[in-house]
């Protein structure tokens, strides 16, 4: 399947967190997200966003960079913000059970390429870049393969 692409330009920390809580009403248990970029890109602020728009009650969201998973139990169903920067093998993600996640909870997966193989063919690839000339402003870039997240683009981009 020939993947679709989308951009879009986010001009500040708000901006990224509105657009995290837009996408965060869209999702649904099975639905999985992608998040690219350099360290700094702000791939941690917009999980941080969405999962704090889909809590009853927002609480504190840490990064899961040393615990590797955090789960949450939202309304929507359970939801798993994992890192994999320090993952150092596939079979710790057995371990971890992220790959059962997939089929039945929202995942948000910081630095994705660790997952070679597993990476979910179903899943929304979201890449933040810097912008060289503006410290705030970030250059988000959208691809996906499943029609299902088609409507959503077409919201979110127009």
């Amino acid at each position: 399947m020939t993947p679709n692409t989308a951009s879009r330009t986010l001009n500040s920390p708000d901006e990224t967190a509105q657009l995290a809580a837009e996408i965060a009403g869209a999702l649904r248990p099975g639905d999985c997200l992608l998040l690219e970029g350099v360290i700094g890109a702000g791939k941690t602020h917009f999980a941080r966003h969405l999962i704090q728009s889909l809590m009853d009650v927002p609480e504190d969201v840490p990064s899961p960079t040393f615990t590797l998973v955090q789960t949450y139990d939202v309304p929507a169903g359970e939801l798993w913000h994992t890192d994999l920067y320090r993952l150092s093998s596939l079979d710790e993600l057995e371990e971890l059970g992220l790959t059962e996640a997939f089929d039945s909870a929202i995942c948000l997966v910081e630095w994705p390429g660790r997952l070679a193989e597993l990476t979910p063919p179903h899943a929304l690839h979201l890449t933040l870049a810097l912008d060289p000339d503006h410290e705030d402003r970030r250059h988000l870039t959208l691809s996906w393969s499943d029609a299902k997240w088609q409507p959503l683009m077409e919201r979110i981009c127009a």
